[in-house]
């Protein structure tokens, strides 16, 4: 199997092969240029100083100034193509992870976690690109420069050619053996980004626990312990890049004086030219400043292979909802949502969390599922959606099996209102059209009265044009929920899933916002997730779970009178309502 970078390379680079061979051809060009003035330097030394032709200075001095100039075009114009074909790929490669995490199922983004996912698709994306940045900009024309230097240096004194090959052989070993430990450093690297990242985003997020238990001081403990670890693996990166770099000067250095040493020999002896000394010189540091600077991007090789294994890891990794190779594309205008002994297990867990359900929710008719804390309820509704596939049984909406249904049919008929509603920043607007952008504001108005949520947005300064904060951390809980709600209105589905979405509100709002549905979801399935009996009483079937398996089934007064478990639930209810009154 080919190494994840060289796949990563080739997948996002082959649509701009004609601008990587436009990129060498002008590394070839800037090369070649390069190689040819320290030539010529020498033929004015030899040719014109010594002799005192003065013509021959002009004429080969503008020949230099020719080249040095085509060197300076073809360098910039591989710099502005390679910045183009590196952005462009960075670009490619992010789309690509974002369209792949976008497919993912809950599963997928639980076995990555965001943290990690966010830094896969910025900061390892960003250290491929700058791989291939500096590869388009330095890496391709230092091969060029180091041949053709050595092919120039033996032309021009063939007797110290020894010294080229000690001074590259020495810069070898020592690249070889930085590179050999860089490797493990930087994928520690990698990993300590990702527990940042996972700090840094749970302190944000939990920042009202934080504060509300005084904890400010132990999250400022994990984020410096987080932030030292990162320190001490940068740290171990600069030790062996200031080891490298004066070892690569003293190389260099050491080799200049060499070749001043030896060559002086030569020059007395008569076999060779004070013009050839500086030209073999100059040759001298092209080879190894060629060599020093392809083992600088060497160096950044296996951060970058790093990287780009864990990028190909996501891209690699299979959603376990796939799209039917053929799906069913057509379904009836309405409906009924059925399960035939239906389980589920997460991924390595020894138990499954739910088994053997089986139930029917007919269109017009509302069902709720009631249980304790843990008995499976959100992971039965997620299973509608396909948020999770059904390890065992089948889940079907209007006879047909929902993983034999196209993606974007099924989701279409589905108005999801989820435990934790979340609300995206832009305005209460395009947050209530986010599953209709055709709504009208007269739609979205009928919605927010539906969901008693009117009277709120009513009185914001810019009504529907009210900005929203991410996640809708600028209203309340309950005015959250009520947004959510009303966001699945406006889509105006087939099967309404409410997930727990009546916890937030106060019982005279929970009471005129059932009572309001009841008209705007009449011919609709309306599955209903609840705590609060006082919710679900009304409800045409209510299923009740106890350790993931179905214990009753019927209405609150059939479930009353022979389902244990539900009068358990009304008992602890009714008792607490009691004592607050």
């Amino acid at each position: 199997m080919k190494h994840p970078l060289n796949r990563m390379v080739v997948r996002f680079l082959k649509p701009y092969w004609l601008w990587l061979l436009v990129v060498i051809a002008l590394q070839f060009g800037a090369a070649i240029a390069g190689l040819m003035l320290p030539t010529l330097n020498a033929d004015i030394i030899n040719n014109g100083v010594t002799k005192g032709d003065t013509g021959y200075i002009w004429r080969t001095g503008a020949i230099m100034l020719a080249w040095a100039l085509g060197q300076a075009v073809c360098q910039v114009f591989a710099v502005y193509f390679g910045s183009r074909l590196a952005m462009s790929f960075g670009r490619d490669a992010r789309g690509a992870l974002f369209t792949r995490v976008l497919g993912f199922s809950s599963r997928e983004v639980n076995k990555f976690g965001a943290p990690s996912l966010i830094t896969r698709n910025s900061n390892d994306v960003q250290q491929v690109q700058m791989l291939v940045l500096m590869t388009c900009i330095i890496l391709l024309g230092a091969p060029i420069t180091m041949v053709g230097g050595v092919v120039m240096a033996l032309r021009t004194s063939w007797r110290l050619s020894w010294i080229i090959l000690a001074a590259v052989g020495l810069l070898g070993i020592v690249a070889g053996i930085v590179i050999a430990r860089m490797g493990p450093i930087f994928e520690k690297m990698q990993t300590r980004i990702d527990t940042i990242n996972r700090v840094l985003r749970e302190h944000i997020t939990g920042i009202r626990v934080v504060r509300a238990f005084v904890r400010e001081p132990y999250e400022a403990q994990r984020f410096q312990k987080a932030n030292a670890d990162l320190k001490e693996t940068g740290v171990g990166v600069g030790r062996l890049m200031m080891t490298m770099f004066p070892l690569v000067m003293f190389i260099l250095n050491l080799s200049s004086a060499g070749v001043m040493w030896f060559a002086a020999k030569q020059v007395d002896a008569g076999n060779l030219e004070i013009g050839s000394i500086t030209a073999f010189l100059t040759y001298l540091m092209q080879i190894l400043m060629s060599v020093m600077m392809a083992t600088m991007m060497i160096i950044m090789v296996p951060r970058a292979a790093v990287c780009a294994k864990r990028i190909m890891a996501v891209l690699d990794q299979e959603s376990t909802v796939q799209q039917p190779a053929a799906p069913v594309t057509t379904l009836p205008a309405t409906g009924n949502v059925s399960f035939t002994d239906v389980a589920f297990r997460y991924s390595g867990a020894a138990e499954p969390v739910i088994s053997g359900i089986t139930f029917t929710m007919e269109p017009g008719q509302t069902t709720a599922i009631i249980g304790a804390t843990g008995s499976g309820k959100t992971t039965l509704v997620n299973l509608v959606p396909r948020l999770y596939d059904a390890t065992e049984g089948t889940v079907r909406l209007c006879g047909v099996d929902v993983r034999d249904l196209d993606e974007d049919l099924l989701w279409s008929r589905i108005g999801l209102v989820p435990q934790k509603p979340y609300l995206f920043s832009g305005t209460v607007a395009t947050n209530l059209r986010y599953g209709n952008p055709q709504a009208t504001d007269d739609e979205l108005w009928h919605a927010l009265e539906v969901a008693q949520a009117a009277d709120f947005v009513s009185e914001m300064p810019e009504k529907l044009d009210e900005p929203m904060a991410q996640g809708g951390t600028n209203v309340s809980g309950g005015q959250r929920q009520r947004l959510a709600i009303a966001r699945a209105l406006v889509a105006k589905p087939q099967i309404y899933v409410f997930d727990d979405s009546f916890s937030a509100l106060d019982v005279a709002t929970d009471a005129r916002l059932r009572a309001a549905l009841e008209t705007e979801t009449e011919k609709a399935v309306v599955m209903i997730v609840a705590q609060r009996v006082s919710t679900i009483r009304h409800a045409d079937q209510i299923v009740v779970l106890d350790d993931g398996g179905i214990v009753g089934t019927g209405t609150h007064e059939e479930l009353l009178a022979n389902c244990p478990t539900y009068q358990e639930i009304v008992e602890s209810q009714m008792t607490a309502e009691e004592a607050l009154a």
